[in-house]
């Protein structure tokens, strides 16, 4: 197997980050493994693309260095976009239409990238249900009592619509 060649496994961890990759580098870097057989056994289990040989050395050298933080450090640079402001903003256009779509938030914010809004409306992600649970519980005790009242306002106008609207209860 030449320099940079990967053998391939039947199973492979798909969609490693970027700090377990690091942290693989780092653990077999402290073991004295070479950069170039770290780089081999990565290929075997994280596949071909995971990080090029040359990464693998750069952060080698960042560990021989002293480096112990697998994570990426702050940058100096052009600064994030997100604000509290501007998070408030598209929040607020949210609870105005529960049914939003990304095409007319990015209408009311031209000046946003349609990634930046996925950012700050997606933000979460979770692996249990109960971590959904948390999450929501956590977001119901958060919101206002105006939120609560706006909502159970709405409740009489709905339930004379659906009542006048001779048993059709889904408008069309």
């Amino acid at each position: 197997m030449s320099r940079g060649e990967c053998f391939k496994m039947d199973k492979l961890i798909e969609n490693a980050t970027t700090c377990e990759l690091r942290s693989v580098i780092r653990f077999l870097n402290a073991k004295n493994i070479k950069p170039v057989d770290i780089h081999r056994q990565i290929c075997e289990v994280y596949g071909e693309n995971a990080m090029s040989d040359s990464m693998v050395r750069r952060w080698v050298r960042l560990f021989n260095e002293g480096r112990t933080n697998v994570h990426d450090e702050e940058r100096t640079g052009r600064p994030s976009l997100i604000s509290d402001v501007l998070v408030q903003e598209v929040e607020k256009k949210i609870h105005e239409n529960r049914r939003f779509t990304m095409t007319s938030l990015a209408k009311h914010f031209p000046q946003i990238s349609r990634s930046l809004l996925h950012e700050i409306v997606g933000g979460q992600n979770f692996n249990e249900d109960d971590e959904v649970k948390k999450a929501i519980s956590a977001w119901l005790q958060s919101q206002a009592s105006s939120f609560y009242d706006e909502g159970i306002q709405k409740l009489v106008p709905r339930y004379d619509k659906c009542l006048n609207n001779g048993g059709n209860y889904v408008e069309k």
